[in-house]
């Protein structure tokens, strides 16, 4: 076996940060699907806390991106929308490999509980004519009642919506306000990608795809990356495969193994110095989504606490955290009013160990006028109340 290259804490950090967009300064020419291409898929979320989540990822890469930007690239085909490990949008050349995908979850959906609608074969199939005969509809065109009172209980032909959806007979057209309209999946994929490879091939293809969105990773995280085979179905790739084998330094100190992308060493090579400004980061950027991977690599404990009890939050309902110059610095917590104009600050939290100079404290103010601006807001300020930071 070759000899396992050794990467150690800080170079780590900055392969990590360099495959997603977030090492070099975010301006110059705008390439929205060049930056989602980059990052495999972007995730799509119905909150609006200043700004949806789906639009900050792309602004923290490059702050000339703007809200109207994304969803034309859904209308005019350039993107398609299914579920990795959650709602995202992925460059529609993916589509040939994301056969597999349509066939794993439509066969889940079909099975659970959850997505069984309770409709016969006729009322699905009325549902599935209406579209055809129609057009792109939305789950407000149809009128079947949620049984039971529970707050998570859906109305049967959003179910039946959505098993046809996962399985790639329906696909989404567009959105509208973030409400999905649901067309045939033949009308909106392109004839010439429906062809997948073989499964093994295509997981193959998924998992080199992913090792090299990663950089560094474990067969773990390649698995995780898309969502899109099993642990065992990793597993098998990486003994085909034999990706580079590396040594790994985590923010503890500790070695552990990993593979590399191909490339990796011309990645090492190429590594610039952390960028000088400071980025407010999404709960749900990709860059953190594997909280684990983001505490072994950085030392930095986040968790997203939207769905926890306020009683038994840490921190508080969505908090941003603040990456500075390669480092995790602190977290800060946001409210907006974007009718009002204003963005305030209801939380702020250093890490540990980390020193806050004038300059740092200058560097987030900058970054929060540049994020409220994106939000079409013009007054930023702070509302600290007890117990929340300093």
């Amino acid at each position: 076996m070759a000899a396992r290259l050794e990467i150690p804490n800080r170079v780590a950090r900055g392969l990590w940060l360099q495959a997603n967009g977030l090492a070099g300064a975010p301006t110059g020419p705008l390439d929205v699907m060049g930056l989602i291409r980059r990052l495999g898929f972007v995730q799509i979320d119905t909150v609006r806390n200043v700004t949806r989540a789906h639009h900050h990822i792309l602004w923290s890469r490059n702050r000339n991106y703007r809200e109207d930007m994304l969803w034309p690239l859904l209308r005019e085909r350039h993107l398609f929308e299914h579920f990795t490990h959650d709602a995202s949008l992925l460059p529609m050349e993916m589509l040939p490999l994301w056969q597999r995908q349509f066939r794993r979850l439509g066969e889940k959906a079909a099975r659970s509980a959850w997505h069984r609608s309770g409709l016969d074969r006729a009322a699905l199939a009325a549902i599935r004519d209406r579209i055809a005969q129609e057009g792109p509809l939305s789950t407000r065109a149809f009128e079947t009642r949620a049984q039971g009172r529970e707050m998570w209980a859906r109305p049967p032909h959003k179910k039946a919506l959505e098993t046809m959806w996962y399985a790639g007979d329906l696909a989404t057209s567009h959105r509208e306000n973030l409400v999905k309209f649901y067309d045939l999946g033949e009308r909106v994929f392109p004839a010439d990608l429906l062809k997948g490879p073989a499964d093994a091939a295509a997981v193959d293809a998924l998992c080199d795809a992913a090792l090299d969105r990663l950089g560094v990773s474990t067969t773990g995280e390649v698995q995780r990356f898309w969502e899109a085979m099993s642990a065992a179905e990793a597993r098998d790739w990486a003994e085909r495969a034999r990706p580079i084998p590396l040594r790994v330094e985590g923010a503890d100190g500790i070695w552990r193994e990993a593979w590399g992308a191909r490339d990796i060493e011309a990645r090492i090579a190429a590594l610039a110095g952390p960028g000088a400004g400071m980025r407010l980061l999404n709960p749900f950027d990709p860059a953190i989504r594997d909280r684990a991977r983001l505490e072994r690599l950085f030392g930095f404990a986040y968790r997203n606490e939207m769905f926890v009890p306020p009683e038994r939050r840490q921190w508080g309902y969505y908090v941003y955290p603040l990456l500075d110059r390669g480092r995790f610095v602190g977290r800060v917590e946001l409210k907006a009013d974007r009718a009002q104009g204003w963005l305030r600050v209801t939380g702020f939290w250093r890490e540990p160990g980390v020193r806050w100079s004038a300059a740092r404290h200058d560097r987030l103010e900058a970054e929060l006028g540049r994020f409220a601006r994106l939000a079409g807001i013009a007054c930023v300020d702070w509302a600290l109340p007890e117990g929340r930071g300093a």
